[in-house]
């Protein structure tokens, strides 16, 4: 996790930019895996640990239909916290995650169910995760994930502006 982190903290002071994470299952893992990187105050802006489901509502912006249509482990409400979170705390990226860390299924959603979502400056984007282990494997593993997807998104995005910089064909040019 702390590798993750560093390159995390490492990418983003490079950019300039910043992160929020909204986190459900891992209970303020994931922003404590992040501040405990040296120099990360530069760019984390904060979070919100939203694991009662009407604070995801509240606090995180998810709406309130989709809550009650889909319940708290879903990709779309992933989506949604990533994005509330980048909103509400004024970062350029959101991380999110949510899911069953067990010991028991919640709401017919087994135990080891993740989604992790970031959302950022050039579009948002959901994993699902199916993960092995006890609480603390699937909640360390969700952090790992996450910080490993937002990577590869600023990866992406890198080289979409690479090509288009260049004159290339990135993933944002116009035909």
């Amino acid at each position: 996790m702390g590798r993750a982190a560093a390159g995390v903290v490492h990418r983003l002071t490079e950019r300039r930019e910043s992160i929020a994470t909204v986190e459900s299952l891992t209970g303020g893992l994931l922003a404590a895996t992040i501040v405990q990187i040296a120099g990360a105050s530069a760019v984390y802006r904060g979070g919100l640990v939203v694991y009662a489901t009407e604070l995801k509502e509240r606090l995180a912006g998810v709406p309130a239909r989709l809550l009650a249509e889909r319940g708290p482990v879903d990709a779309d409400v992933a989506v949604a916290l990533a994005e509330g979170g980048r909103g509400r705390c004024g970062a350029d990226w959101g991380l999110a995650t949510t899911g069953v860390a067990g010991p028991e299924p919640q709401d017919g959603k087994p135990v080891g169910l993740v989604y992790v979502a970031v959302a950022g400056p050039d579009g948002t984007e959901v994993r699902e995760l199916h993960l092995d282990g006890g609480r603390d494997q699937i909640r360390g593993a969700a952090v790992t994930e996450a910080l490993r997807l937002l990577t590869e998104h600023a990866q992406r995005s890198d080289a979409a502006e690479a090509a288009v910089g260049s004159g290339g064909r990135g993933s944002h040019a116009v035909e």
